[in-house]
């Protein structure tokens, strides 16, 4: 921009434009980051405590992500929460992220429930998956790994709080995220990542008035 300024009869102006559009959105979602692991660190980053429909949410979320590859939903209804509905749709929307970030060719999100007490969310990808020894290490902030699982990145790695974020509003709801491999090559390689997010239901799964 300071260049274009100075010389403003040559400038591509429409470019300096679309670039200055860019990466100001990206600073935003940056400073929007920071500001939820501030909340996170003082335990204010849930604002609202209603009983929440996941079927809804995993829905809408999947609808509005801009996803470079097709994303399958298989979600069972009158599966609900207790939490904040809009963090519970970040968390959707940043795995999605994530998986839309590495996937080869889909992504798979699944709404189940293991036993009556608990909600499983999955988000699957077809990428190159992470190894064993960085399944914990992706959750910490600022991570971001090296190699096969950042070839499919673009031009931009990302800040490495995407998943961080997920991880404490799973916390905040007093659940539990991990990461395991999709699915095993008859190699034995390990392809994909899926996540997995484990959420307390509100009372046994509600039944259709």
């Amino acid at each position: 921009m300071e260049v274009g300024l100075a010389h403003p009869d040559q400038a591509p102006w429409p470019e300096l434009a679309t670039r200055a559009v860019t990466e100001t959105t990206r600073l935003q979602r940056l400073v929007e980051a920071l500001l939820l692991l501030a909340r996170s660190d003082d335990d204010t980053l849930l604002r609202q405590h209603e009983h929440v429909d996941l079927a809804t949410l995993a829905r809408a979320a999947v609808d509005a992500a801009p996803a470079r590859v097709p994303v399958e939903l298989d979600a069972a209804e009158n599966i609900r929460v207790t939490g904040d509905p809009d963090q519970l749709t970040r968390l959707i929307r940043n795995l999605l992220d994530n998986a839309d970030r590495y996937a080869e060719r889909t992504i798979e999100v699944t709404l189940t429930t293991d036993g009556p007490a608990t909600a499983v969310i999955r988000v699957a990808d077809d990428g190159p998956g992470i190894p064993p020894a960085d399944r914990e290490r992706v959750f910490d902030r600022f991570v971001r790994l090296e190699a096969a699982r950042t070839r499919h990145a673009g031009e931009s790695t990302g800040t490495g709080l995407r998943l961080s974020i997920a991880r404490d509003i799973v916390t905040a709801h007093g659940g539990t995220i991990s990461v395991t491999s999709t699915v095993r090559q008859r190699d034995g390689q390990e392809r994909g990542a899926t996540f997995t997010v484990r959420l307390p239901v509100h009372g046994p799964p509600w039944e259709t008035a």
